[in-house]
């Protein structure tokens, strides 16, 4: 395969999440029915349509990559390039009238991720980022905040069902004891906030690589650390964040390794 071109990979990705955002906003007005998946969690048409726009968008940028949907699964055999999709990332937020979901699209690069898109059509935010090239929100650079003090950091927490069960939901209670404010901004919204600066951790336990692969390359091009609550870098597998400050970052993963 030809040497990956990033620019036009990220152009295309954009494109896609703009794509989605209109059939998202369609739906958002109308109304959609709500079908369950076998694991119980809700999918409606605005999911598998949007998946389909991205799908057709970045298949033309880049015959060659396969693609790995929240909807459609992974099609395509490459082992260079592989597109990560969530069309509907929050959609229990979306079928419940709460503004709070996305669009999230990323590229994995030799097993490394290089690209994301993170859209928010209703809530009216669009990041992205690819390696090397900064973080963007609309147009302009963002950064993580320079938080050092755990006193005076502020922390986010999503999904955290699993956290409970061991001796980590101590160290979660002695974080926020210790830390200046707590919140659980959740879904993209506390990634999006951290890579503006706005906050300086987020802690989730529960989720899926397709949710969060575009807002880590985001997060770390916004000068922050984003691994899984062990530390260990993303992979497909991965099913926890621990995302932050570099300095909130380091201070948190040492209370959660025990």
């Amino acid at each position: 395969m030809s040497e990956l071109n990033l620019p036009k990979a990220l152009d295309a990705a954009r494109e896609a999440a703009e794509a989605a955002g209109v059939v998202l906003r369609h739906y958002w007005r109308k109304g959609v029915a709500v079908e369950l998946k076998s694991d119980d969690t809700p999918v409606t048409a605005a999911d598998r349509e949007a998946e389909l726009v991205i799908r057709e968008i970045l298949q033309k940028a880049l015959p060659g990559a396969s693609i790995y949907g929240e909807e459609f699964g992974r099609d395509g055999n490459s082992s260079e390039l592989l597109w990560m999709v969530d069309p509907l990332d929050g959609t229990k937020s979306f079928v419940r009238r709460t503004p709070f979901f996305s669009t999230q699209i990323a590229l994995m690069h030799r097993g490394e991720l290089v690209l994301g898109v993170s859209s928010a059509p209703v809530y009216g935010e669009t990041l992205w980022a690819s390696k090397g090239g900064g973080a963007w929100f609309d147009g302009e650079r963002i950064h993580v905040a320079d938080t050092r003090e755990m006193a005076k950091a502020s922390l986010s927490t999503g999904n955290i069902k699993t956290l409970t069960r061991d001796a980590r939901w101590d160290a979660l209670g002695a974080l926020i004891r210790d830390s200046n404010r707590i919140r659980g901004y959740g879904d993209f919204c506390h990634y999006h906030l951290l890579a503006r600066g706005s906050l300086d951790l987020v802690i989730e336990s529960d989720v899926n690589i397709l949710d969060v692969a575009a807002l880590a390359v985001i997060v770390r091009e916004a000068g922050g650390v984003f691994t899984d609550i062990h530390g260990h870098a993303l992979t497909l597998d991965t099913t926890s964040v621990l995302a932050g400050t570099p300095a909130i970052h380091a201070q948190a993963l040492a209370r959660f390794t025990l």
